[in-house]
Parts: C-alpha cells; structure tokens; sequence
C-alpha cells in the first residue's frame, strides 16, 4: 500500500499536481499521523492542534519537497517537529486564511477512524505516557508504525538527514537503536513494577 501511494505521490509532484499529492498524501496518512500524535502528545486535544499545524506545514512546505525521503516519512519528521514546537511554546491555531487548505484539512479529518480520534484509556497507555516525547516518538514509529530504523533516525534527527551514506545519519540510527534496547528494558521493569506483567 504505502509503495502504491509514494509512487502516485512522486508522479503528482514531478507534473507540479501539488493540490492532488496533498490530498492523495493526507488521506492515506493523515489518521496514522493522528494516532502517532495522541501517543505522543498524550490527548487528543493537543494532537488535533498540532496535526493541524502538521497539515499547514507540510501544504507550505510542497513546493520544496525533493523526494529525498518518502511523503510518510517526511510528514513524521514534521510531525515530530510540530510537537516539540507545542510543548516549548504551547499556541492556538492561527486560522491560515487559504480556504483551500482549510477544506482539505476538514474533508481529510472527517475520513479519520473514531478510535484514533480518542484516547485509550489503559494501564499500558498510561505507562507510555509516562515517557518523554522523543521515547514515545521512538516507540511510535519503530514498534506501532514499522518504520525501518533508516527512517527513525530521519524523523528523529530532522529534516538535514537526507543522505543514507550520512555518517551522522548512521551514527544516529546506532545510537537510537541502543536507546530503543534501554527503552524496552526499562518499560518491561516498570510493567512488572506495576503488576502488568508477571515474574519469570
């Protein structure tokens, strides 16, 4: 599915069919984004604003848009940045004004699966809420989303990583994978800790 769409996305963006990769982007991506940001922002509330900020984001941001990335992975880094903006300097959405923009956003919301617009609410979902930002992006997009670890590191490292041969792109997917074995580790201690588990 996601190689059918990224080739559709490449075709509209080399023939400049910005207003259609968006919409072709937003819909099959958008509730991933979604449930990626309740995870990490840790209410549906914040998550809303900030995909919205997503969404305006990455409509600005077409134009530039080189491939160097895939379409999804891109719109995890700008949804990783989003979030770190909200949480150093909490805002509230500034209506864009483009009308066009502002309908795709609503028409891709309404597509967006009830459960992925609400929290649940659990003792493992509250676990995870106790992680900071960056290990609950980590989780996210490593265990829920499947990305390859390449990929992690580029939404985790920014938009700069471009280049696979990039040492300090490699030297990033390393270090992120020693984090993610500490990050298991140390959820497998607090589940025990919290009865969610059972002793071996």
């Amino acid at each position: 599915m996601e190689l059918v769409v990224e080739a559709r996305l490449e075709e509209l963006l080399a023939q400049r069919a910005l207003d259609q990769a968006a919409t072709v982007a937003l819909e099959a991506y958008m509730a991933e984004l979604n449930g990626f940001l309740i995870n990490v922002m840790g209410d549906s509330q914040s998550a809303d604003e900030v995909l919205s900020q997503v969404i305006e984001d990455f409509w600005r941001g077409l134009t530039t848009f080189r491939n160097r990335c895939s379409v999804r992975t891109w719109l995890y880094v700008l949804a990783r940045n989003a979030a770190a903006r909200y949480r150093r300097s909490p805002w509230h959405r500034q209506r864009t004004g483009d009308s066009q923009l502002e309908e795709l956003v609503a028409a891709t919301r309404s597509r967006t699966a009830p459960w992925q617009r609400t929290e649940v609410k659990d003792k493992w979902r509250e676990l995870r809420d106790t992680l900071d930002l960056d290990d609950r992006a980590l989780l996210v997009l490593r265990v829920d989303r499947g990305l390859e670890w390449i990929e992690v590191a580029r939404v985790m490292f920014g938009e700069g990583a471009t280049d696979p041969e990039d040492t300090e792109l490699t030297r990033e997917t390393v270090r992120l994978r020693k984090r993610f074995q500490l990050l298991k580790e140390e959820l497998r201690n607090r589940a025990k800790a919290a009865g969610l588990t059972e002793e071996a």
